[in-house]
């Protein structure tokens, strides 16, 4: 390239470029670029990307931004590749979605991308995936710190099992688990809770995604040997978010659902509970042998269901099957999300046949948050960080509120 212009000083050097199959399909992209980089960005299409890549002019790239819809899913491979060119010569990437399933997005983050923004842009946030790929936080370590292993806990040491399983796909479940355990570690003003959650997703876990943490290869020797663990191997195996959270994900590989049996659960159930306050399991959406398990040790066991036919087929199979085993059915505490507001005077009607028809009840309902709620869990960021004020976390506020009430009540009795 040659300036067309040889009598005056060169222009800024260009240090990103957005790539996308038409940048003007992306305007909130382009205000970003324009505030964060002034002029010292450009714009590539899909198929010049790598070519340029190559040219002296790409020399000085910091980063590229990646925008993507839809209907650029099936040019996966294409995509793929230009993430694979960028990393190759040094430049980072910042994938932006917009409609774009689950399964592509992880294609795309596997092969490299250093940052991922929800399209439309929240605001700030290409800013701030920016900053961190500037300048990269240090590496925080993952175990315990020295003197929380081993720490005798209220109530003897024996702390409150809360377990958490959706009962239909996407219905919300892990939503509940991550907000509810991060606001019970905030729910009193001073001597907080120590708080573990545990992610028993062995095969489609995504705590830890939607806390933005590592999985750790000491996730999987603890499960494969789970006879020899003990508060030491247990706390080396958990992470910690913002020092309010221990956190054990799901191994980073998928492992066979039966790999652990009902003793390993009861072992890594007793261990978490003698060192924490509250213990939030997230469990997965399939029946497994050691769910009885964590049904037996719970203090509650929240079933999280939709106004929706799959969800009531699925709860009247759940509690048939629990009735004809003679199991804790008492404990379940059923949960619907995405709940009618209350001006929805068909939508009662719908909660009230639907409970009535099944034989439950669904006194806990959760609003539904909005767009805000799935944009967190793609930024990895509890309610509280990212929308404090949406009528969902205020719900989770004051359901850990209650919890750790009940909590105390019984602390104080025994």
């Amino acid at each position: 390239m040659t300036s067309t212009i040889p009598t005056q000083a060169d222009p800024s050097p260009i240090v990103a470029c957005t790539i996308s199959r038409d940048v003007q399909n992306f305007d909130l992209l382009i205000e970003d670029m324009e505030t964060i980089l002034g002029e010292s960005w450009g714009d590539l299409g899909f198929d010049e990307a790598l070519a340029f890549f190559n040219q002296k002019e790409a020399e000085g790239l910091e980063f590229v931004a990646m925008a993507i819809d839809a209907i650029d899913e099936p040019d996966l491979a294409l995509l793929s590749g230009i993430i694979s060119g960028a990393k190759n010569r040094g430049i980072k990437v910042v994938l932006i979605a917009e409609d774009v399933t689950p399964a592509s997005l992880h294609q795309l983050l596997r092969q490299g991308a250093d940052e991922f923004v929800p399209y439309p842009l929240p605001e700030g946030e290409l800013a701030a995936a920016v900053e961190r790929m500037r300048n990269p936080p240090a590496p925080v370590a993952a175990e315990v710190q020295p003197g929380e292993q081993g720490v005798k806990l209220s109530g003897d040491g024996d702390g409150v099992l809360i377990a958490v399983q959706g009962l239909a796909g996407g219905v919300g479940a892990t939503t509940m688990a991550v907000n509810l355990a991060y606001e019970l570690a905030e729910c009193r003003k001073e001597g907080q809770p120590k708080v573990c959650l545990i992610d028993f997703g062995l095969q489609f876990g995504t705590v830890a995604t939607y806390l933005d943490l590592p999985r750790r290869e000491a996730v999987l020797e603890l499960l494969s040997d789970v006879e020899s663990m003990d508060g030491d191997s247990f706390g080396q195996a958990l992470v910690s978010y913002e020092d309010k959270i221990q956190v054990f994900t799901s191994p980073s590989d998928i492992l066979p659902l039966d790999m652990i049996g009902p003793a390993d659960v009861q072992a890594i159930l007793d261990v978490a509970r003698n060192h924490f306050d509250y213990v939030i399991v997230d469990m997965p959406s399939t029946i497994v042998q050691w769910t009885e398990t964590v049904l037996t040790e719970a203090q509650v066991y929240f079933a999280m269901v939709a106004l929706d036919m799959r969800s009531a087929q699925n709860a009247m199979r759940l509690k048939r099957a629990l009735q004809s085993e003679d199991l804790p059915y008492d404990k379940l505490r059923y949960v619907l999300n995405h709940a009618p507001k209350f001006t929805d005077l068909q939508g009662k009607g719908r909660v009230k046949r639907m409970a009535d028809g099944l034989g439950i009840a669904l006194d806990l309902q959760l609003p539904d948050g909005g767009k805000p709620v799935a944009q967190a869990c793609d930024h990895g960021l509890p309610l509280a960080n990212h929308v404090p004020k949406n009528p969902l976390r205020k719900e989770f506020v004051k359901l850990a509120a209650q919890l750790d009430a009940i909590g105390n009540s019984d602390a104080e009795a025994a």
